[in-house]
């Protein structure tokens, strides 16, 4: 059996529980695919994303529900090593993907901004251009369950507000386009698992200006912060982060100071004397 059906056949068996029937659900309860749906499936050569084109594909293949996936991969102005590793691996794991070039590191170098908020909002802009360009209607990212928790917490500690990550979202600048997350539900150490499993070697970060970044993650951002946070609490309860995600679909607005929705703000106050 070629490695690429070995590891299609490890994602419905050996890991059906944590991954296949996670994403499914997610799908399924979040409204994520529907029929005659167009989608980019975008991959930055990470383990998150590729695992995500391996679940699309099972289910382009043999699920009720007829939609098209599109493979995509914007190269940022990668160096040979990172662009090849991509290649390399889409070979391997049998993902058709397509490359589009940008120049957005030539961009970002020449700028006294911050160098990660440009790029990721540059990111945006030309995933969202290219799927119109395929004629896509949605665009799928990789973010998985840890990334939801972690991006609560970095609100409430760093932002002053509770907000998340969501499973879908309308694009404010591209009619018609919605971003959506199929891998919502699943939990990193799955995927970390499923990789080690077939013994697979995904680059973590490819950006130009971190040096040795290639391999190994960024162990100064924020986010792997709330990472080591989230370890920490799990030694006192298992199920920590379990209770922060069903936090945020149970929203108790009797106990709470305000709310702000579409830019506008509510205090409790204002309904407070109300019967």
């Amino acid at each position: 059996m070629e490695k690429y059906k070995e590891i299609e056949r490890n994602i419905i068996k050996k890991y059906r529980k944590e991954i296949w029937s996670k994403f499914i659900k997610a799908v399924q309860q979040y409204e994520l695919i529907k029929e005659n749906d167009r989608i980019m499936v975008c991959i930055s050569g990470g383990k998150d994303s590729f695992l995500l084109a391996k679940c699309i594909q099972e289910l382009e293949k043999h699920g009720k529900v007829p939609f098209e996936a599109h493979y995509v991969v914007m190269d940022p102005g990668y160096n040979a090593y990172n662009r090849d590793f991509i290649v390399d691996n889409a070979k391997t794991l049998d993902v058709p993907i397509e490359i589009f070039e940008t120049d957005i590191f030539d961009i970002v170098a020449s700028t006294d901004k911050s160098p990660c908020y440009l790029c990721a909002k540059m990111r945006r802009g030309y995933l969202y251009k290219k799927a119109s360009e395929l004629g896509c209607n949605k665009i799928a990212l990789g973010h998985h369950f840890d990334d939801v928790i972690e991006t609560t917490l970095l609100s409430m500690f760093y932002g002053s507000e509770i907000k998340t990550m969501m499973p879908k979202l309308h694009s404010e600048n591209f009619e018609g386009l919605e971003l959506i997350r199929p891998l919502y539900l699943v939990k990193e150490e799955d995927i970390i698992a499923w990789k080690k499993s077939n013994e697979l070697t995904f680059i973590n970060c490819a950006c130009r200006f971190t040096e040795g970044c290639s391999l190994v993650n960024d162990g100064t951002s924020k986010r792997k912060e709330m990472k080591e946070l989230i370890k920490t609490l799990r030694k006192v309860n298992q199920d920590i982060d379990h209770n922060i995600f069903k936090s945020l679909d149970n929203v108790n607005l009797n106990c709470i100071l305000g709310t702000k929705k579409n830019g506008e703000y509510s205090s409790f106050l204002e309904k407070y004397d109300e019967k």
